[in-house]
């Protein structure tokens, strides 16, 4: 926020309310009880990922992602969740039980823990986010499955206060094991990667800001381009190629843009042998 003293003192000629009134910089824009809650590029940030997320080593069926979705983590205190900015799910149906759209996902249920955790930072909770609230760290335990972040549950939470939730950083570090964890700031556009090695999340060098998960046959990098009408910065998948993945928009725009240029260069062609298009244009009218 810019700080600003209100009210401003009157001037000769009065200032408009434009001036003289608090502006969005000025109000908060988080909810002091629950900080962190989705604004604009919240929401059109993670609609990006999820357009193009789509891991070639698995069939649609069997991909889930979810933005701003409770997330359920422990069985013991079955009411206790965190609330991704956006996370990634391979190896699980869909739809929940191949019938129904999720209304939040339960690890216990699913058996299967997300593979990747994407947050945006916020003012209120950037300190949470990357892990600098946490005074220590839970001792390092074995889970009940291992590998590829698939644990289901973890004894740290026995450590943990029974009133009291683990903070994300631990639950994503420590509990549910996630492989790739996330951070993206659209105030600095600083991309940080934490990849799970061994018991600890380890941050990656990134000299492109870009990160590939070969787990996945994708990659996360930052993007130069328009979305939704806003040219940014944008955190968007690309293929083993390099490639930035398509949203279904950008497949049709492209198609349309393939088409137009093979029809001029088919009326190129026919105008150099002599053959004026036109003609038949108007005969076809």
């Amino acid at each position: 926020m810019f700080p600003m003293k209100y009210p401003v003192p009157q001037s000769d000629p009065p200032k408009s309310p434009r001036e003289t009134l608090p502006s969005m910089y000025d109000l908060p824009s988080e909810n002091p009880e629950e900080p962190g809650l989705p604004d604009e590029f919240h929401d059109w940030q993670a609609q990006l990922l999820s357009l193009t997320f789509c891991p070639p080593y698995y069939p649609a069926a069997e991909v889930f992602c979810a933005s701003d979705m409770n997330l359920y983590y422990d069985v013991r205190h079955a009411l206790w969740y965190k609330r991704p900015d956006w996370f990634g799910v391979v190896g699980v149906p869909r739809l929940y039980d191949q019938v129904d759209m999720r209304l939040s996902y339960v690890v216990w249920q699913e058996g299967v823990n997300p593979f990747v955790v994407v947050e945006l930072l916020s003012p209120g909770t950037e300190k949470e986010d990357l892990g600098e609230l946490e005074a220590d760290r839970l001792p390092d335990e074995p889970s009940s499955l291992e590998g590829n972040g698939q644990a289901i549950e973890s004894q740290s939470t026995q450590t943990q206060s029974k009133d009291k939730p683990p903070r994300k950083w631990q639950v994503y570090e420590q509990i549910l094991r996630i492989p790739y964890y996330i951070v993206f700031s659209r105030y600095t556009n600083q991309l940080r990667v934490f990849k799970l090695e061994g018991a600890c999340y380890q941050e990656l060098e990134l000299p492109e800001s870009r990160v590939w998960m070969k787990e996945l046959g994708l990659g996360l990098g930052l993007w130069q381009g328009e979305f939704q009408g806003i040219e940014r910065l944008w955190l968007r998948w690309y293929d083993a190629e390099g490639n930035w993945i398509l949203t279904e928009a950008e497949q049709e725009r492209q198609r349309a843009e393939e088409a137009e240029s093979k029809l001029e260069s088919l009326l190129r062609r026919l105008r150099e042998s002599g053959i004026d298009p036109d003609t038949f244009l108007e005969g076809e009218q």
